[in-house]
């Protein structure tokens, strides 16, 4: 192996979605460099972080049929029973429900919660709330997603918060997705809520710190076994 691609091993990926905007804070520290130097370094670090923030590493799945996986890196900030909106058509009753609050310093791409189909796909426009409030899953721009598994469906709906201003779809509806796969991006702060199928009983705590792709949220087939991984 080559020092070059022994340097790129060593590197986390950076999604496409953030080249132009790591190419404008390079642009705009250059300008600042060159107007007074100590707020080019400012401009330096500022795109050191942009450049932190869309990183995509790769992730190692558990798969098994029943499996549920984080779809967000951050902070577990909800684990409760809540009526899903209507944009899933989940039905009007509580059910289980995962919130994953991601600050501007968690990876921003989204994932997977399990294998299935996308069934739903509904874009939403609406206000920039603290996403951390319980209400910005009603008031908040947001893209909510129905999985369908071989286990029930599984509602996923990406929030956008205070200082988010875009969410990014990757998959469309019809499309069959593996557990762990990417599906999305959320720019700069920002929610996942999981609606898990009636019944179930989440394996997280509030608190709790998700990685997406392979923290395990939930086990619809305790009795299935051990997993397989997949990386990717």
């Amino acid at each position: 192996m080559s020092i070059l691609n022994s340097v790129r091993s060593q590197l986390v990926p950076i999604h496409p979605q953030g080249y132009p905007f790591i190419g404008a804070f390079a642009v705009v520290s250059l300008i600042l460099f060159w107007w007074w130097t100590p707020l080019g370094w400012i401009g330096a670090l500022a795109t050191v972080w942009c450049t932190f923030f869309f990183r995509d590493p790769a992730r190692v799945t558990p798969v098994r049929e029943g499996l549920i996986v984080a779809p967000a890196d951050g902070r577990v900030s909800r684990v409760t029973d809540a009526v899903p909106p209507k944009d899933l058509e989940l039905g009007d009753w509580p059910l289980p429900r995962v919130s994953i609050f991601m600050s501007v310093f968690d990876c921003h791409v989204n994932r997977s919660p399990a294998e299935g189909r996308i069934e739903r796909i509904v874009y939403r426009a609406g206000k920039f709330i603290n996403a951390e409030l319980d209400k910005a899953s009603e008031d908040n721009e947001r893209n909510a997603l129905v999985i369908a598994t071989a286990s029930g469906r599984i509602g996923l709906v990406q929030i956008a918060g205070l200082i988010a201003r875009r969410i990014v779809c990757f998959v469309r509806e019809g499309e069959a997705i593996g557990a762990g796969e990417r599906i999305g991006l959320i720019r700069f702060g920002s929610r996942v809520d999981v609606y898990l199928p009636l019944g179930a009983k989440p394996l997280v705590a509030e608190g709790q710190t998700a990685i997406a792709g392979e923290t395990l949220m939930a086990d619809l087939k305790v009795n299935e076994g051990p997993p397989n991984y997949r990386v990717g």
